[in-house]
């Protein structure tokens, strides 16, 4: 089983900046993959950022390419979602999770068994 616990989240302005970070702990053999998702009211869950637990292989949704960066230190067991430049269309609660997933499908919320309680971002104009 994995633990995750985000932090970060807040309000900001329009071209402003946020730094998500996730805590995670514990270890399923099945995983491979850990990934950012948000869910904005009305909506569904959409994958934001994900890379194998390596982090090796990042992909983004094209909504945020170039805007977010994934990054990971094992070290102190942390993962990072560094965003810049947000628009208000960010505004959402986010997810960190680890999961199953391989190439594309990384960005599938369906992929991911262990999520974290999420952490509110909210952007204004």
């Amino acid at each position: 089983q994995v633990q995750l616990l985000e932090s970060g989240g807040g309000s900001v302005q329009a071209g402003g900046s946020l730094r998500l970070s996730c805590a995670h702990s514990g270890y399923t053999y099945t995983m491979n993959s850990m990934g950012w998702f948000r869910e904005a009211p009305g909506k569904e869950r959409e994958g934001v950022a994900a890379f194998y637990q390596n982090g090796n292989s990042p992909i983004y949704a094209d909504s945020v390419k170039g805007r977010f960066t994934i990054s990971l230190d094992n070290a102190k067991k942390m993962m990072y979602l560094e965003m810049n430049s947000l628009k208000p269309e960010d505004t959402a609660l986010y997810y960190c999770a680890a999961g199953t997933a391989y190439g594309d499908r990384r960005l599938d919320s369906s992929q991911y068994f262990n999520w974290g309680q999420g952490t509110q971002v909210t952007v204004s104009s």
